[in-house]
């Protein structure tokens, strides 16, 4: 069997595709984690949007109850709007970039009859 020798003109040709590549990786990694925070907002939203409700059936503040039901980091970026019997939650998920948090903000509804 015969060997190819090497001329060594591929030298670090992996390190070259690696460095060209990794600005692509970071950016899926970057939108990845982005979609991951704006599905936990939403997950969030739907607690508080709940909470409200149950506080607003029993005759306390849906909009505390909301508020309350949030971690800290969520309560700077949170909307909370209450209607007859609806409580409606709208939420900005965190990201580094304002805009895309603007465009991703999540929101959620909960109904509540009052108790008799």
């Amino acid at each position: 069997m015969a060997r190819r020798r090497s001329d060594g003109s591929e030298r670090g040709q992996a390190t070259v595709e690696l460095v060209a590549a990794l600005p692509a990786l970071l950016l899926a990694a970057l939108l990845a984690l982005q979609l991951l925070a704006a599905g936990y907002a939403l997950t969030l939203a739907d607690g508080a949007a709940e909470a409200g409700a149950l506080a607003l059936a029993s005759g306390d503040s849906a909009a505390d109850a909301a508020r309350d039901a949030l971690p800290g980091w969520a309560r700077d970026d949170v909307s909370v709007e209450v209607q007859g019997g609806e409580v409606s939650v709208r939420l900005r998920p965190p990201s580094p970039f304002a805009a895309l948090a603007a465009r991703l903000e999540v929101s959620s509804t909960a109904s509540a009859r009052p108790g008799r």
